[in-house]
């Protein structure tokens, strides 16, 4: 086996793999007689079939498995040696591929990116600010107003009174489509707070200014997009009988409001109430600090990145903004999306940062467990009520999908062993300059 640098400028490499003819003689020759105890076949007694039949029967098979050990050997010997690590998977091509014939010398070019030597950071070097933010008494009584709202009841209007929005009215509804009543269209004393959009568009707005004991036909039309096929872009009519109109009232601030959300008292749902909020702070505070650490590393260092990285940064870059600016596009049928200058710069910035972050992982043993692997599943799969056992069986059969529930958490831990070695002082503020903190991010 020869292995020869073709090409070696900046981080890209190329090599050409040489097996000669004889070498892989010789390793089917040692697959043969190691398979030959074990193979039977008609007429021959197990393990005495004669080696010219068997390379007659199996020698195509395993010529092709010993030239395919043979080459990953010699570019696992080669990436141990030289101590490469490709950037992504190396291009591997075979001279000759479909002119090749047994006797031939194998000759195998192989070109990738190396990753670059990253260097070393002085963690102790880098000076961080982290914002705390108290939960006051004016913070924790709009929380507790929130949750009273929440909790809120109905009470009858006086006889007579029209709907405002923001009033709960109680109605009947049977809902046609030329005339035809359709399948799920009908309801009776169903509870709708107008303004709630619980509704499709249209239908909540005609019932403001009704009465108890009103009939109103209400007439709209099924959103293009709607999620039956059967119904989507038709105009329909409910017709509506009013049945109460009620006015929203907010729960009272009390024990019992505090026992609606499952704490013993108003004293201690308002240390609940205190504690929630202040977690809030840390995890946004969190956020601020975190680019401030990656707006330093990223001016601190500097070395070159594999171009393939960058470009298909770039590129997907370029398509999620695309697909953010026009969120009612559904595919990839859409105009070819070429990336600008300014998605170049944030993609050097993303490979830049990624790169060092997994080197300092790398370097410091970093791990994912398998139970923050679990627990990050989990909380995906509360997305898809009623399907989290198919989400977790797609999940164990997808490495794409591990990996990307894996890089956050793998990210997450690297930030935080990088902030215990820095010099990080803490700053009081108030709620909303950490919000002012926060939106500057998006800015960015």
């Amino acid at each position: 086996m020869q292995v020869t640098e073709t090409l070696n400028e900046g981080l890209k490499r190329g090599y050409t793999i040489t097996l000669a003819a004889a070498e892989l003689e010789k390793k089917v020759t040692e697959k043969l007689v190691e398979a030959q105890p074990d193979v039977e076949l008609k007429g021959f007694r197990k393990g005495k079939v004669p080696l010219p039949l068997l390379r007659k029967q199996f020698g195509q098979r395993i010529m092709g498995d010993a030239m395919q050990e043979a080459i990953d050997g010699a570019m696992k010997s080669h990436f141990e040696t030289s101590g490469d690590r490709p950037a992504l998977q190396p291009k591997v091509e075979m001279q000759g591929g479909e002119t090749w014939k047994e006797g031939d010398d194998v000759v195998v070019e192989m070109s990738y990116e190396a990753l670059p030597d990253i260097p070393e950071v002085d963690f102790a070097k880098l000076k961080l600010e982290k914002l705390v933010v108290k939960a006051d008494d004016k913070s924790i009584k709009e929380a507790l107003d929130n949750l009273a709202s929440n909790a809120q009841s109905f009470d009858d209007r006086k006889k007579g009174s029209k709907a405002k929005d923001g009033d709960q009215v109680v109605i009947d509804f049977l809902g046609k489509i030329d005339g035809e009543a359709f399948e799920g269209g009908a309801g009776e004393d169903y509870p709708l707070v107008l303004g709630s959009g619980s509704f499709i568009p249209g239908f909540e707005e005609q019932l403001v200014g009704v009465k108890s004991g009103d009939a109103v036909a209400v007439k709209v039309s099924f959103p293009e997009e709607y999620g039956a096929k059967h119904l989507a872009g038709k105009e329909a009519v409910f017709d509506c009988t009013v049945k109460a109109v009620k006015a929203p009232k907010a729960a009272e601030i009390d024990d019992e409001l505090a026992k609606q959300f499952g704490a013993d008292s108003l004293d201690a749902l308002k240390t609940q109430v205190a504690e929630r909020l202040e977690a809030e702070y840390v995890g946004a505070s969190r956020q601020v600090m975190k680019r401030a650490l990656l707006d330093q590393l990223d001016k601190l260092v500097k070395f070159d990145l594999p171009p393939s990285l960058v470009e298909a940064e770039a590129g997907q870059i370029a398509h999620q903004l695309w697909h953010d600016e026009n969120p009612d596009h559904q595919g990839h049928d859409h105009p070819e999306i070429t990336p600008t200058d300014e998605h170049k710069t944030l993609a050097e910035r993303r490979v830049r940062l990624g790169l060092l972050l997994a080197e300092v992982g790398r370097k410091q043993n970093v791990e994912v467990s398998d139970a923050e692997m679990t627990q990050a599943v989990m909380a995906q799969a509360r997305q898809y009520p009623g399907q989290e056992r198919a989400f977790f069986e797609f999940v164990q059969k997808n490495p794409q999908m591990q990996q990307q529930l894996r890089a956050p958490i793998f990210e997450d831990k690297v930030v935080d062993l990088v902030v215990a070695g820095a010099k990080v002082t803490e700053k009081e503020v108030s709620k909303d300059k950490l919000q002012k903190a926060v939106e500057a991010l998006d800015e960015i």
